[in-house]
């Protein structure tokens, strides 16, 4: 197919000018001063948090830091969509949700308290309902092994969602986490995605013997856009419908920064593997049961970044929809970026998503490129990314035109971002 031999001639291209670029900038790496990155802060999940990034405000003893920040993206998009499920009777349009946006306008204050205690409350001007408030959390260290958190925070699911935001490969994040799955029922009340992202909760957490990480906790399920406590006792479990999750990583060569590819952190050798796992327990709604693993591998070697997950769900109604029926979906993703130079990274990926059920044969494949421009001395970094959306292997072309309904067979973007 054309797409596949376009991806092979732009993968072979970037590997080769990387190759290249390795002998031929070496020199400039002092370009970019260096740190270590056990000084970057990244645990408010926005940005990280360095001296130099505005201004702190710190007691003598360093127990009391307060940190306010600023974190800015725009977009400009184009989205082709095949004919699929448009209606030309009602003048709809190949080209849609194109022209400029801004995801996120966050303003926030992160820092440490008592020597005990981190913080961090945020809100996005750019979103509506309860999405305005991004994050609001406190995190109680009993010690580096033991810590409690609660509030409005990341669920312990995936390594691109827990990626600090800011430090991204990519301008958005793969499809296969952000695209509902596609189910052949219309009685249910929400479509799940593999994907959990922000929810209310609380957890257990900590890092034992500077390699092996633990998170464990209980959430809402409903997600960053309901703050209100709305959940009850499951008619069909009989224990509370909440989101119980899960994750434990290995670290063998310490803290792994969450991060995908920073111009600071050039001379740094990590690398992360990952199991997780959560159930969202439904109660009186018509809707699921949703139980999703996952499966993680990060790692940082000079100006090498390398991530790939893999991710699965079962789906079950709950009885009040009287569907018997089960369901099973699974994706994953495999990322490489390279700095070619200490301000400029490339970035190829290509993601998997059986976004149809195990049940039926087909599945999108999606590969994507990107380039990221680190400006000097300015904290702002520009983003440019291609994604093509392939379909393959469906039993009939009905199959194949319902699988990437409401996708956009090609995504243009280009992301400014600005952080203090």
């Amino acid at each position: 197919m054309k797409y596949n031999r376009f991806f092979a001639i732009l993968m072979a291209t970037t590997l080769s000018t990387a190759a290249f670029a390795e002998a031929e900038t070496e020199v400039d790496a002092t370009a970019v001063e260096q740190t270590d990155a056990s000084k970057l802060n990244m645990d408010n999940g926005v940005i990280p948090i360095a001296d130099d990034r505005g201004f702190t405000l710190q007691s003598n003893d360093g127990s009391f830091v307060f940190k306010p920040y600023l974190f800015l993206q725009t977009t400009a998009n184009f989205k082709y969509y095949d004919d699929e499920g448009l209606d030309k009777a009602y003048n709809q349009d190949n080209i849609a949700n194109s022209g400029f946006a801004m995801p996120y306008a966050i303003i926030g204050f992160t820092g440490k308290a008592f020597g005990k205690i981190d913080y961090n409350v945020c809100v996005n001007a750019a979103a509506s309902g309860g999405n305005i408030l991004q994050q609001a959390w406190i995190d109680y260290a009993v010690s580096k092994e033991l810590r409690f958190r609660v509030g409005k925070f990341k669920t312990p699911f995936t390594h691109a969602y827990l990626t600090t935001l800011g430090e991204t490969l990519f301008p958005s994040l793969p499809t296969s986490l952000t695209a509902v799955v596609i189910l052949p029922h219309s009685l249910n009340a929400v479509t799940p995605g593999i994907g959990t992202g922000f929810d209310l909760g609380v957890e257990v957490h900590g890092f034992i013997a500077n390699k092996f990480g633990y998170e464990v906790g209980l959430w809402n399920g409903t997600g960053s856009a309901q703050n209100g406590a709305t959940k009850t006792v499951s008619d069909d479990i009989h224990i509370p419908s909440l989101l119980y999750a899960g994750r434990l990583t290995y670290q063998p060569k310490g803290a792994m920064p969450m991060t995908q590819g920073n111009p600071k952190l050039l001379h740094e050798d990590k690398m992360l593997f990952g199991l997780s796992a959560n159930y969202n327990v439904e109660s009186e709604n018509e809707s699921t049961n949703d139980f999703r693993a996952g499966a993680e591998f990060a790692m940082l070697k000079n100006r090498w970044y390398v991530g790939a997950e893999a991710y699965y769900m079962h789906i079950g109604f709950t009885d009040r929809q009287k569907i018997s029926d089960t369901y099973n979906y699974w994706g994953g993703y495999a990322q490489v970026g390279y700095f070619v130079h200490p301000r400029w990274q490339l970035g190829l990926r290509y993601d998997f998503y059986d976004r149809n059920g195990s049940s039926k044969d087909g599945f999108l494949n999606m590969p994507a490129a990107s380039v990221n421009f680190f400006i000097p001395k300015t904290n702002i970094k520009i983003s440019a990314m291609y994604q093509y959306i392939g379909r393959t292997g469906h039993d009939t072309q009905l199959d194949r035109d319902q699988d990437d309904l409401g996708i956009s067979t090609s995504t243009a973007q280009v992301m400014l971002q600005y952080a203090f």
